[in-house]
């Protein structure tokens, strides 16, 4: 009897429900036949850096190359930003390349990990890929529970994945707290700090995690380019870590996951500081509007610190998600990570914030505000 090639997969694979990107806005505006608007994905309303432009501009006529796979520039380039070496900054094509890494790296035999419930998906993408447990804690106010991910370590636990701010919620843990945990996790455990929404973040006690990488903590610090810097598109992200941990995660590392382009890109986009400055002032003015103007609608949300919220309607969300896409705003359902009746908005320019509101209006989405 002919078997299927399902068939041939193991268990564990054949019961993954792989990432799902947010929908496109050109599938929503083929379909719907409307101008739509997307935010959905935490990315950059302002764009790219127009320094990174710039720099792809004149660089694009070497694609032809293959790219530098130890990404040497860029690398120098970090370590100088941090005051780390080179041979402590590991490039990835996004943090979820990087994310994969620690799992194949780490997470192999009768290795185990733990998160927080209501976290980034690619943790538990990643785990179940390799067959291997996640213990995942409930959430604290939204907020992972420090002192809960501290009892969960057992002797089989290797990673600790932690989520600083958190996504979807938006919420964070100042550095005491971490501090708080490292304190308690045992020298074979790494902590994977994953601060992709950092430049975000307004409080001088957040984060001083690379305090951590310089004191040679058993600690994996992971930023991006795709958020503040506006480079999703490119797919760069890196790794701060003391040597070692970097050198084990290259032996998984593939070769020449971050392109040329991407590398040059990110490099200008470094310097650019007055687009960042820029982003993140458009951020924090809509995002102190979007929560006034939910305020008014008696919608509730999470007080957030990164370039998005999370939003509770007290309806199915995935019902939300098609009474606003119909409307051509394309937004992200929660219900698949735990969060029912809530979605995640990305914080856009004003016209899209507008639209956005005045279609949680058309929907009905609106409570009357207590008294």
């Amino acid at each position: 009897m002919k078997k299927n090639i399902e068939d041939l997969l193991p268990p564990h694979i054949r019961a993954l429900h792989p990432y799902v990107p947010g929908k496109p806005i050109e599938e929503v505006e083929r379909e719907l036949k409307i101008s739509a608007i997307k935010l959905a994905s935490n990315e950059n309303p302002l764009g790219p850096s127009p320094r990174a432009m710039e720099a792809m501009r004149e660089y694009v006529g070497q694609v032809h190359r293959y790219p530098d796979g130890q990404g040497f520039y860029l690398r120098r380039k970090l370590a100088e930003r941090f005051s780390l070496h080179p041979d402590q900054v590991l490039l990835g094509a996004g943090t979820t390349d990087i994310i994969e890494m620690v799992a194949k790296a780490f997470l192999q035999g009768q290795a185990e990990g733990v998160t927080a419930e209501g976290s980034f998906v690619m943790y538990y993408v990643v785990a179940q890929m390799l067959g291997a447990a996640l213990h995942c804690v409930p959430l604290k106010n939204y907020t992972y529970d420090v002192e809960a991910i501290a009892e969960a370590i057992t002797p089989r636990i290797r990673v600790v994945f932690f989520a600083n701010p958190n996504n979807p919620t938006g919420t964070y843990v100042r550095a005491r707290e971490i501090d708080r945990l490292l304190d308690r996790i045992p020298d074979g455990v790494l902590l994977v700090l994953d601060e992709a929404y950092a430049e975000y973040v307004d409080d001088p006690e957040y984060s001083h995690s690379i305090d951590y990488v310089r004191q040679g903590r058993n600690v994996l610090v992971l930023r991006t380019f795709s958020k503040v810097h506006g480079l999703a598109g490119l797919r760069v992200g890196y790794g701060l870590g003391v040597s070692n941990l970097v050198n084990c995660l290259n032996l998984v590392r593939g070769p020449f996951n971050t392109s040329s382009i991407a590398q040059v890109a990110a490099m200008a986009a470094m310097d650019d500081h007055a687009h960042v400055r820029e982003s993140v002032e458009n951020n924090r003015r809509e995002m102190r509007w979007l929560c006034e103007q939910l305020d008014r609608l008696g919608v509730r949300y999470v007080p957030s610190v990164t370039n998005f919220l999370l939003v509770d309607t007290g309806r199915d969300a995935n019902e939300t998600f098609q009474l606003l896409l119909r409307q051509g705003v394309i937004v992200r359902p929660m219900k698949e990570n735990g969060f029912p009746t809530a979605f995640r908005v990305t914080i856009g320019r004003h016209d899209e914030n507008v639209r956005f509101i005045e279609s949680l209006k058309r929907a009905g989405m609106t409570a009357p505000v207590p008294a």
